[in-house]
């Protein structure tokens, strides 16, 4: 079995998450009660219990989320044999896949991501930038629009390249929604703006990359056990030196996923799981390439039909 490893971003948080994981299996216990002793607070109650309101601020969102998947993760490690072939993971997920991988110590990942996320929701005002996801127009097209609205003054930019056919933009809030309005118009199955607290992954967040270099400056980076696809290139990671740099650039340029995605089949790769909170990338993998099972862990019962699939395999 050719298998992969995807670790989901942002958006997929959700109160009760990770709380059953960890009442049925020592490994999950054990990595909340690090995640909590790493950022000096209660980092478990707040996944298990909420509130939703105070789990979806981006400070908070981030090492929950990371922290979730590092329990199903290591779950996976500890009840299946198996060597993963890569992994992946969208946007902050990047920084799960780097722990699993050895690249990256669990405790600097969370204490990272948590100074990431309050750098990113500050580093734009209030309502000045916006994100909205595009559905059934191809990326070229959304590109094209992107540079139409866009101005020396103001941009929207795409910012998540999730599927063929759906493309998150970001930006300034104007172009943004004037982009929005005019894919409406030219035949978009959907176009939504999003609830979310910043322009993620557009040149509005460049205060927040700035403001990580020297968080991820003071941090060792080690070769990974097995390669990282990075969001930025869509190549995979194998050794430690570039790592700073990809997260730091990552902070304002577009989540290649549809090419990592594709980068991970063409390596061979027939199957993966989604290890964390949700199943939104076995959906995207579904609108990729169909014929890669993707497996999720997103609650107990789900982490165990992964177990007993992977052993069987």
């Amino acid at each position: 079995m050719k298998l992969a490893l995807l670790f989901p971003g942002q958006g997929s948080q959700k109160p009760g998450m990770g709380a059953d994981l960890a009442r049925e299996y020592e490994p999950a216990r054990r990595t909340f009660a690090e995640a909590d002793e790493a950022l000096g607070t209660a980092l478990s109650r707040l996944c298990f219990e909420g509130p939703e309101a105070e789990l979806r601020l981006t400070t908070n969102a981030q090492p929950a989320i990371l922290a979730t998947s590092i329990a199903a993760y290591r779950v996976l490690e500890a009840e299946c044999r198996f060597e993963p072939m890569m992994a992946a993971g969208h946007s902050l997920g990047e920084y799960s896949a780097l722990v699993a991988s050895g690249a990256l110590s669990f405790a600097d990942a969370l204490r990272a991501v948590r100074e990431r996320g309050r750098l990113m929701q500050e580093a734009c005002p209030p309502n000045v930038g916006a994100m909205a996801a595009i559905v059934g127009i191809e990326y070229a097209a959304v590109e094209a629009l992107c540079h139409e609205v866009s101005t020396t003054a103001a941009v929207a930019v795409p910012a998540n390249l999730n599927a063929p056919d759906q493309t998150v933009i970001s930006g300034n809030a104007e172009p943004v929604r004037r982009a929005l309005a005019i894919a409406k118009e030219r035949g978009a199955r959907a176009s939504v703006e999003l609830s979310v607290s910043a322009p993620f992954h557009s040149p509005l967040m460049r205060p927040a990359m700035e403001g990580m270099r020297a968080v991820l400056g003071g941090i060792r980076f080690s070769a990974p056990r097995f390669p990282v696809i990075s969001n930025v290139t869509a190549a995979l990671v194998t050794d430690g030196a570039p790592i700073p740099e990809l997260l730091l650039e990552q902070i304002i340029a577009p989540v290649r996923w549809v090419d990592s995605m594709t980068a991970l089949v063409k390596a061979g790769t027939t199957s993966a799981v989604e290890a964390g909170p949700g199943r939104v990338l076995a959906g995207l993998m579904r609108r990729i390439e169909r014929a890669v099972k993707v497996h999720t862990t997103e609650d107990a019962g789900a982490l165990r039909a992964a177990i007993t699939a992977l052993n069987a395999a």
